[in-house]
């Protein structure tokens, strides 16, 4: 299963070819591809991520046909210089870089308050595989709530996740429903806009979109045989 917003979903559709059928669920609806993946909106943010992301795994398992892979597909900000605009990153480790506590010391991560958890890892060899496939870099790509808009707020970000390439606003989410249900999970992402002060004129949305696109025809036979194996 891919999860995306419809944009993003549509460039990962054109990897798989073929007629689409739609399944109306709970709060949300699934297109489910003629021998490819099943895709899924799966909205804007980690929470509307993660429910729909559940919504969509549970429906599957309950019918006795559940997902072997999810993989959170979309675009987001890139950390200059080693992502730049129109690249494509794949998460080794996928970080929720807001989920904690500010102190006076500086913020702290919800798993140093003693509870929770803040980084999902996708298995080592899917994420090398598609990197490798698909020309991507690799490395951590954050979560967050609130999309970053300032200079100092992308130093903060980068000195506490040095390995940081991307930020998004949904793998974190998709990553805890998937985790929930004991299923492996990706994310790639394409960069349209450099983390950083926010600058409209700066983003590169279709570049990205098509990167997206052209990244997932060559992921295609990666996670086709990921999901044979």
């Amino acid at each position: 299963m891919a999860t995306a917003v419809p944009a993003e979903r549509d460039a990962v559709a054109e990897a798989f070819p073929g007629p689409v059928r739609e399944r109306e669920l709970p709060g949300a609806v699934v297109h489910e591809t003629a021998g490819g993946p099943a895709l899924l909106a799966a909205g804007v943010g980690p929470a509307l991520a993660a429910a729909s992301t559940a919504v969509a795994l549970t429906a599957a398992a309950l019918e006795g046909r559940p997902y072997g892979l999810v993989v959170c597909a979309g675009i987001g900000g890139g950390f200059a210089p080693h992502a730049p605009l129109g690249s494509l990153v794949v998460a080794d480790a996928i970080t929720a870089a807001d989920l904690g506590a500010e102190t006076a010391e500086g913020f702290l991560p919800v798993t140093e308050l003693g509870f929770g958890t803040v980084t999902h890892h996708p298995p080592a060899s899917l994420a090398e595989a598609a990197a490798a496939a698909s020309g991507a870099r690799t490395g951590t790509v954050l979560t967050v709530s609130t999309v970053t808009g300032t200079a100092a707020r992308a130093d903060a970000l980068r000195a506490r996740h040095p390995r940081a390439l991307a930020e998004g606003m949904e793998g974190f989410g998709v990553a805890e429903a998937a985790a929930a249900q004991g299923v492996p999970v990706l994310e790639v992402r394409a960069v349209s806009n450099p983390v950083g002060p926010r600058d409209r004129a700066a983003w590169r949305i279709g570049d990205a979109l098509i990167a997206l696109t052209e990244g997932f025809g060559k992921l295609a036979p990666v996670l086709e045989s990921w999901n044979t194996a």
